[in-house]
């Protein structure tokens, strides 16, 4: 059963950083291009950035290049995502999915609560 589990979320002030784990199982994980995807209050959920499995390209959202970095373990069966500089445009729950030629596998996790603010 393709499960994923994210944490490192939190409450920080503008300008600061979290960084955020997400630990799959299930499937195997290097050989599945990873991606972060976030829902803020009343809007769609979006995606922030995925990393391919090997040679691990990576691409970001406008909003987000240069302030967070994705990143895996392949030995840990873990993507993180760090995060800089964060505005409180950035607030919303955060989530990992995997997929491979397009197509995701497994169901959205629980999620971890991103809020920046003052």
């Amino acid at each position: 059963q393709v499960q994923f589990v994210e944490s490192g979320g939190g409450l920080v002030q503008p300008g600061g950083s979290l960084r955020l784990s997400c630990t799959a199982s299930g499937f195997t994980f290097s050989t599945y291009a990873m991606s972060w995807y976030r829902k803020p209050p009343g809007k769609e959920r979006e995606l922030v950035a995925s990393i391919t499995s090997a040679p691990y390209f990576r691409n970001y959202v406008d909003s987000v290049k240069g302030r967070f970095t994705i990143s895996r373990d392949n030995a840990k069966n873990t993507v993180y995502l760090q995060m800089n500089s964060l505005k409180p445009e950035d607030t919303a729950v955060y989530y990992c999915r995997a997929q491979r030629s397009g197509q995701r596998i497994g169901d959205w996790g629980q999620g971890t609560q991103v809020t920046v603010s003052s």
